[in-house]
């Protein structure tokens, strides 16, 4: 099969999208050649039948400009691939379905979030397939949605062998936001490690996308400063993605207390590197035992946080759960033959 794919970006050093590099070199393995349009580019190194055509965000085109080349190249492209499939971004599919579908190509588009705008159900409309990762990560009935897992490489996301240490570490990881929850963590951090006798240390990995998300981030900043934190939490902002897998290797827990309600990328890379964690998240209560989930409740977070400090698990069952379900090549698999 020839695949066109639309996304975002390709960029190998993202700090949010770098995933998508591997991605695109899975793809590759199972179809004939892979046309990639995207926004913007960065640092990519992929295989030969993949190509790469930019939108011009990178070098500061206009909106109008992004559109003609959309145009362009998906006009130009359309006898050099058999069916379309759309990363996250349901207006591509607004602006290309019927085009598409006059040219008799499938349409899948991959949609992992609560969000429900006019925009998703456009897309569903003019989509052959909906791939999402959960249940809870498309929100609309339709007989085009098929649940797939989400697609972890886990020969990146792997255990290593640790030595021992006195600390605990706790890490978060994620866009730094009010739907993340952080500032709740690093408050109830604040409260368990004056009630723990062991040494807890936080690290926050990622940083905020937009204005409300910085105002955000200040608030936490203020919040440790006051609580006089700044030797035991750690902001290390946005990390790329070659640099994440260490933090996971090197750290005793990981922390989501997400409100997006779609499967976050972080506790399954973590789960995947054997490390132990603890959601909130809805999107795991059927996909992890329950003790790695706590409810959205202070008190349960707090019992529940202070459990795993005081006797930590591993997570090695969990890794299996990651490689049947959730692994990059049986995603990829399934999203290729359902065209």
């Amino acid at each position: 099969m020839r695949l066109l794919i639309v996304a975002q970006k390709v960029d190998k050093n993202d700090p949010v999208l770098g995933f998508f590099h591997q991605w695109l070199e899975e793809f590759a393995k199972h179809c004939q050649n892979v046309i990639v349009i995207c926004l913007a580019k960065g640092e990519y190194s992929l295989s030969s039948n993949i190509q790469v055509l930019p939108l011009g965000k990178e070098s500061g085109q206009s909106r109008i400009k992004y559109l003609a080349n959309f145009y362009k190249y998906i006009w130009q492209e359309r006898n050099n691939y058999d069916a379309v499939f759309v990363h996250m971004n349901p207006e591509y599919v607004v602006l290309g379905g019927l085009l598409w579908r006059a040219w008799n190509k499938p349409i899948g588009l991959w949609y992992t979030h609560k969000s429900v705008n006019l925009k998703l159900r456009l897309a569903l409309r003019l989509s052959h397939l909906i791939f999402t990762a959960s249940r809870e990560s498309f929100r609309l009935k339709s007989k085009k949605v098929r649940i797939t897992g989400h697609g972890i490489d886990t020969e990146f996301f792997k255990p290593k062998e640790r030595g021992g240490s006195a600390e605990f570490k706790i890490i978060s990881v994620g866009r730094v936001s009010a739907t993340k929850n952080q500032l709740s963590l690093v408050k109830i951090f604040a409260e368990l490690s004056s009630q723990t006798q062991k040494l807890i240390t936080l690290e926050l990995i990622g940083a905020p996308a937009v204005d409300k998300d910085k105002k955000y981030l200040q608030q936490i900043k203020d919040f440790i400063t006051v609580q006089g934190l700044g030797n035991k939490i750690m902001f290390l902002g946005a990390i790329p993605q070659r640099e994440l897998v260490k933090h996971y290797q090197d750290a005793d827990l990981l922390v989501n207390l997400s409100q997006t309600g779609s499967l976050d990328k972080d506790v399954l890379e973590a789960a995947a590197c054997n490390l132990d964690v603890l959601t909130t998240n809805e999107a795991f209560q059927n996909i992890l035992p329950k003790q790695y989930l706590a409810n959205n409740s202070e008190p349960e977070i707090k019992r529940a946080l202070l459990e795993k400090i005081e006797r930590p698990l591993g997570a090695t069952a969990l890794r299996a759960v990651i490689e049947s379900y959730h692994s990059l090549p049986r995603l990829i698999k399934l999203i290729v033959a359902s065209f």
